[in-house]
């Protein structure tokens, strides 16, 4: 399930990504642009988590206290 924020911040990026014509180097969509880079976050924040795990780190909160 995609939130309405995420499908935003997708949206967001690709106009972004155009603005920019950071496409025009690659000869690649926006969109496709933009997945790729949200699936780099997801990447990066799974390897975070893992990371995390093996050290024994406990995540913060949002509100910055340590659980």
């Amino acid at each position: 399930m995609i939130c309405v924020e995420r499908e935003t911040f997708e949206s967001e990026l690709v106009k972004l990504i155009n603005r920019f014509s950071i496409e025009n180097e690659s000869d690649t969509p926006d969109y496709i642009l933009a997945i790729y880079l949200l699936n780099c976050l997801k990447a990066y924040n799974l390897a975070v988590i893992s990371r995390d795990g093996w050290h024994g780190f406990k995540p913060w909160s949002k509100g910055g206290e340590n659980k």
